[in-house]
């Protein structure tokens, strides 16, 4: 009983306590961290959607292909079109996921406690149920903005309509089909996303518990609590299997979601 004790206590010094956090600070770090990891990313994604949405008569069938063709045509902003309105709608869907994330987390360990699980266990279930909750909350703000980024990235390419910003495509997509379309693929992104997400999040908790154990962690051999460093290394790497697992659920799902979104309503 003393060990498992132990364990908690230190498996709990890595882990977020919603309780005890500092919402404020949780919250406007988060929004800054986020805008700057979307600005490094974004070209990926501006690139990933062309490909994704590109007819068989396109030339450009490579990552490189595309970037020297909006280079060529529209410079580094060209990587950036429908950044804007991402970065708009993004942060308050963000704060919805992460709010829904943490309070759902907290419940659910309580949840799953009493079944004794292995600590691995334990944390795949409470992390998985609180990301695909999470997910699905932030769904409902997300896919209006993704559905007029995509339409803003892939403009004038492969025969797309040209559209003056991210108004206009919400004023052209509700005239032509109403707020249905801008939920267009609305049930193909929570089923891409919310597993993606419960994946990702299980990943996420039992890699890091595995990779904590293996480095004596929480054992009686180890009770010092680790440092920021060693934390971090941590996450990380639980980061990267969690992202290498939930990939391959989800790019099938996000190229039909992709294509749905980007080439209806043209025009």
């Amino acid at each position: 009983m003393e060990a498992s004790n132990s364990r908690m206590q230190t498996f709990g010094q890595t882990e977020i306590n919603w309780d005890k956090l500092d919402k404020t600070k949780f919250y406007v770090v988060g929004a800054g961290i986020f805008t700057g990891v979307t600005v490094a990313l974004y070209p990926v994604s501006v690139v990933k959607t062309r490909l994704q949405v590109a007819s068989k008569d396109t030339a450009e069938r490579s990552a490189f292909s595309v970037i020297r063709g909006i280079l060529k045509t529209d410079g580094i902003p060209g990587l950036y079109r429908g950044f804007g309105t991402v970065i708009t709608g993004a942060i308050p869907a963000r704060v919805i996921f992460l709010t829904a994330l943490e309070t759902t987390k907290v419940a659910a360990f309580s949840m799953v406690e009493p079944f004794k699980f292995s600590e691995p266990t334990q944390a795949a279930i409470a992390n998985g149920i609180a990301g695909m909750t999470a997910s699905l909350f932030a769904q409902a703000v997300f896919v209006p903005i993704d559905v007029i980024s995509q339409k803003l990235m892939v403009q004038g390419y492969s025969d797309h309509a040209k559209y003056n910003g991210g108004l206009d495509v919400a004023r052209k997509v509700l005239k032509s089909d109403g707020i249905r379309g801008l939920y267009r693929g609305f049930g193909l992104s929570v089923m891409t996303y919310s597993p993606s997400s419960a994946v990702w999040w299980a990943s996420y908790g039992s890699s890091q518990r595995v990779i904590w154990r293996f480095l004596g962690q929480g054992t009686d051999l180890k009770e010092v609590a680790p440092s920021l460093s060693t934390i971090v290394a941590v996450q990380a790497a639980g980061g990267i299997i969690a992202g290498a697992t939930a990939s391959c659920i989800t790019t099938p799902l996000d190229t039909i979601k992709t294509r749905l979104q980007a080439t209806l309503f043209e025009g």
